[in-house]
């Protein structure tokens, strides 16, 4: 019986591997540059630690089971309710403010489609205990700063920014009470994703008056924080979370990233826990799912028995990302090395295979990396083998030198070789 990879996931041979690790080596990177540090937790996960933080119809969503002791587990399909148990656990014994970033595996039981897999990799940080917009800034030029670094530009991506405070002020003030904003922020989550029509009829399930009907949606369209002064007439609790957002695009502009950047009322996160900016980052084209997303969650940690204490953070998957990357070019299959080595040792002589397995052994020692093919074979066939492993030299035993104590060590780059004494190569 041949057996299938499960949909949704995926194999990792050796080129798909070096592209994962482009792409994880490069979030690590970006991630130590900017001053966070890297923390993990569990594959699994209580049950009921994802139900706290997005109600019991998560569990349709989950890969989850009843362990043999009866606990109900889940396999996690995010690693932000982890990050506030470990940091609630600990939460007196942490050096604040908390800069963590993590790697981690997830699985979420969803109908695969482009860009979305039952199995993934995501890039997530967050700043815990840093009250100041700064924080919110420097979640976004972070996620800024590693597509920047990849090579994609202005014209390729977009941040698009808003608030979640400012957006429940302006619903609260035109007639929406408090008690509804939790059910009315997924359907505002769609507006982007379906048409416009559709999106005012799901509002006019939610809402009985046409009139909010029509003002959430115009609300939705705005493009600018200037805007909607004109459209609502502001309370203070608008007009501050409508400072505290100004602040942000401030602190972007000084941070340089400005250009990237745009006013979206339409970014909403469907998650009811964001508690004030929120940002998603876009292909230009629109074509693609959103590259990440993120915001300000300033109640998850007290959710979760520990005190309240203010976070910003955000996410960035890998499937996404990289179909983006194909398409403008910035990743082929050519351009990841699959493998590179310090030094490749070819032996052209069977009696002198042993020797090379010597000098192999020797040179990782030595702290390099080295490779030797299992048998003896024809010079070319060897440097082949080693310009295959991208091998930066070459060193040739064997042929004329067989009775010498000096190796030719051939520079793969230039074609250039050299003879050096084995015993001062190897010191």
């Amino acid at each position: 019986m041949k057996i299938q990879a499960v949909k949704g996931t995926r194999d990792f041979y050796p080129p798909q591997m070096a592209v994962r690790n482009f792409i994880v080596d490069g979030w690590k990177a970006a991630s130590i540059r900017n001053g966070f540090v890297e923390y993990d937790g569990p594959i699994f996960e209580y049950l009921q630690m994802y139900q706290i933080k997005s109600g019991d119809e998560i569990v349709e969503q989950l890969f989850n089971f009843e362990d043999r002791g009866g606990r109900h587990l889940a396999i996690r399909p995010e690693i932000t309710p982890t990050l506030a148990r470990m940091v609630n656990q600990q939460i007196n014994a942490l050096a604040r403010p908390i800069k963590w970033f993590s790697v981690p595996r997830l699985c979420r039981a969803e109908r695969p489609q482009k860009g979305r897999l039952r199995e993934f990799f995501q890039w997530n940080i967050d700043i815990i205990d840093v009250e100041d917009v700064l924080a919110d800034a420097e979640v976004v030029y972070c996620s800024l700063d590693y597509l920047r670094s990849l090579g994609l530009t202005s014209k390729d991506v977009v941040a698009k920014i808003s608030s979640r405070r400012l957006l429940a002020a302006v619903l609260k003030n035109i007639g929406i009470p408090e008690t509804q904003l939790d059910s009315l922020y997924p359907i505002l989550d769609k507006k982007p994703k379906i048409p416009v029509g559709a999106f005012v009829e799901l509002l006019e399930k939610e809402i009985d008056n046409p009139d909010t009907v029509r003002m959430i949606v115009k609300l939705m369209d705005v493009q600018s924080v200037d805007d909607i002064p004109a459209l609502v007439k502001l309370n203070d609790e608008e007009q501050a979370a409508l400072d505290e957002l100004t602040q942000v695009f401030a602190r972007l502009k000084q941070m340089g990233v400005v250009d990237f950047c745009r006013f979206d009322m339409g970014i909403v996160r469907g998650l009811a826990y964001y508690t004030g900016m929120v940002f998603e980052i876009h292909d230009v084209a629109g074509d693609l799912r959103a590259i990440c997303g993120g915001g300000r969650y300033d109640n998850l940690l007290s959710d979760f028995g520990g005190p309240k204490v203010t976070a910003t953070g955000m996410g960035m998957g890998d499937a996404v990302l990289e179909i983006l990357l194909r398409e403008k070019g910035l990743l082929t299959d050519d351009s990841v090395a699959v493998q590179t080595l310090d030094y490749f040792v070819a032996c052209v002589d069977d009696a002198l295979f042993n020797r090379a397995v010597e000098l192999t052994a020797k040179i990782r020692q030595k702290g390099y990396s080295a490779n030797l093919n299992y048998k003896t074979n024809t010079l070319k066939k060897q440097i082949k083998a080693a310009d295959s492993m991208n091998a930066s030299r070459c060193i040739i035993i064997g042929g004329e030198l067989k009775e010498s104590n000096q190796l030719v060590v051939k520079d793969m780059k230039t074609g250039q070789q050299e003879l050096i004494d084995a015993d001062t190569f190897l010191k």
